[in-house]
């Protein structure tokens, strides 16, 4: 395959027909697909491949099954035919990058994308310095999970709050307080509780939407809020963390009721299950107009 040139080469960049910027399963399934197609493509990650569910929770398992993950045409095999952990979608992703032997430029972010009369001007990042390229085509598929949606409230940066839930175990016989209504909150609430955790969540809304909580966690976290073995603060948000507590103001209707008084609640740590968003910096670059309050 022709390399391309630092842009101080003196002589024109190769440029390929396809640029892939991203290596998770959607990035995967077209570098197969134009590989098995002979389209000249250059594949670009920042991390490993599947990055992103490098820093899911040990032994998380996904809500789709198998032949929903699947990619490339490669069945996901295992010997117990339920959904499988994000740890096994890695190591399958790994094998299907193996079985179509595809060359994938990891750890080289692209730091500049611009639009040229031919098609596509690519800087990358390489630890022994930039890079240019070139291509007709650019297919993003970077995903939305950059960065955490944050509250913006004082003491979200301390040390014992978090977005990113890490391992279960970490809260073993602590308080933790996990703030969000939806799968990721309740999931984690479940796993932190049976681990052992002393476990409460915080939500803005005054009850869990069946439409935002899969039909299986629903009932679980129900029972045990019932039960009383996990403490659910319904329609409260914080509006403030310390080392010590968490000030959560009373929600109606999404907003603050501003005649409550706050609720202090103490705890030990602070799990943010809030959501993400994507990095939108490469469309911009590229020219592609982004529109409303989540630029989409």
């Amino acid at each position: 395959m022709n390399q391309p040139l630092n842009q101080n080469g003196g002589t024109a960049l190769h440029r390929y027909d396809v640029a892939i910027i991203g290596a998770g399963p959607i990035g995967i399934e077209l570098a197969a697909c134009l590989r098995r197609a002979g389209v000249d493509y250059i594949h670009f990650d920042a991390h490993q491949i599947a990055h992103t569910m490098t820093w899911w929770p040990r032994n998380t398992s996904f809500f789709s099954t198998t032949e929903r993950l699947a990619i490339a045409g490669v069945p996901i095999q295992n010997n117990h035919q339920q959904r499988i952990t994000g740890e096994e979608y890695v190591a399958y992703l790994r094998g299907v990058v193996e079985q179509f032997d595809l060359r994938i430029n990891t750890y080289e972010p692209v730091t500049a994308l611009a639009r040229t009369a031919e098609g596509f001007a690519i800087t990358t990042q390489r630890l022994a310095g930039p890079r240019a390229y070139a291509a007709r085509r650019v297919v993003l598929a970077i995903g939305d999970m950059h960065f955490p949606l944050r509250l913006d409230v004082p003491g979200e940066d301390l040390p014992h709050v978090s977005h990113y839930f890490h391992d279960p175990h970490d809260y073993f016989r602590k308080r933790v307080l996990i703030v969000g209504g939806k799968n990721s909150a309740v999931e984690a609430a479940l796993r932190c509780w049976r681990v052992g955790a002393q476990v409460t969540v915080s939500y803005r809304r005054p009850y869990f939407d069946e439409k935002r909580v899969k039909h299986w966690l629903l009932p679980d976290i129900q029972a045990q809020i019932e039960a009383g073995t996990i403490r659910f603060l319904p329609e409260t948000q914080p509006v403030a963390i310390t080392p010590s507590h968490v000030v959560l103001a009373p929600m109606r209707d999404g907003a603050p009721i501003s005649a409550a008084p706050p609720l202090i609640h103490e705890t030990d740590f602070v799990l943010l299950a809030t959501g993400f968003r994507g990095d939108q910096s490469l469309l911009e670059m590229a020219g592609v107009q982004l529109d409303g309050e989540n630029r989409v």
